[in-house]
């Protein structure tokens, strides 16, 4: 448990680090470190090379590093104008609809209809205050990362089941080169300074690599309903941590929009573990 929450600590302190650095290298140079060094981290710990690559192979790991890379670029834009807390909130959205869609029980519905209400009250309704308000475009790239959010876990549980933990290294090598000329189209020689590589090295060590070794630790102690249950405090994370690195302050309906889409997410998680394992002792990892 604890490890797990260091990852999601690790994850909201090296995102918010990385917004940090949007004035000099904008989402996409920012994008394009945190892929491309995580890539480059993962390649050199599974060392894929190893095993033998077919033509076959691309169409699916391209389609899960495709999705990852899109999901990256399309949050950092996000939270250019909306604050982190918030814009995870946003994002939770997609792997909720995919626990429902999967789901056969018609009360789930109920999580979404709460998920729907948190995101109400999130849209700038006419007659908002226009300083609290949050931009309409930040929210729409917060809900398309959301979709690929939800496209990455199907096209990630499909190759994960087909290239097991050697999934990860290809998907962000696909990643990687679809992030990577966005980013050197966008800051340029920027991404060449060497303070800026040094601080590119700190988003993908807090923001993949310590957090990813940290949840493979936490799926093989704990069941898969309280590692979901546990993961849907990202947004709380989030917030917190928007909050003491770069002062974002949520207005209360902002706060409660948070807590009702945490909550539909781990109402989910919840309902999932009791058709999965109703003596809560489904141990096995993902």
């Amino acid at each position: 448990m604890l490890a797990l929450l260091g990852s999601l600590v690790s994850l909201a302190v090296g995102t918010s680090f990385a917004k940090s650095l949007f004035p000099a290298l904008g989402a996409e140079g920012t994008s394009a470190y945190r892929i491309v060094f995580a890539m480059l981290m993962l390649m050199a710990v599974f060392r894929p090379w190893r095993r033998q690559w077919v033509w076959a192979d691309a169409l699916p790991l391209g389609l899960y590093g495709v999705t990852l890379g899109v999901m990256n670029l399309l949050f950092y834009s996000a939270i250019k104008t909306i604050p982190f807390g918030v814009a995870i909130a946003i994002e939770f959205t997609g792997p909720l609809a995919v626990a429902v869609w999967t789901s056969k029980k018609a009360s789930d519905w109920l999580w979404v209809v709460l998920a729907a209400m948190g995101l109400a009250l999130l849209l700038p309704l006419t007659g908002a205050d226009a300083a609290t308000a949050l931009d309409p475009l930040g929210m729409g790239l917060a809900l398309a990362a959301g979709a690929c959010w939800a496209l990455y876990i199907v096209f990630g549980q499909r190759v994960a089941m087909r290239y097991g933990s050697m999934a990860t290294p290809m998907g962000m090598l696909a990643a990687a080169l679809v992030v990577a000329p966005v980013g050197v189209f966008h800051a340029g020689s920027a991404l060449l300074d060497p303070q800026w590589l040094m601080a590119g090295l700190a988003v993908a060590l807090l923001s993949s690599a310590i957090p990813y070794a940290l949840e493979m630790f936490s799926l093989k102690h704990l069941p898969k309903n309280t590692f979901s249950i546990l993961l849907s405090l990202e947004p709380a994370v989030g917030a917190l941590a928007g909050w003491l690195v770069l002062s974002e302050r949520l207005t209360l309906l902002q706060g409660l929009a948070i807590a009702m889409v945490m909550a539909a997410s781990m109402g989910t998680a919840w309902s999932a573990g009791r058709r999965k394992a109703p003596s809560g002792e489904d141990r096995s990892a993902i």
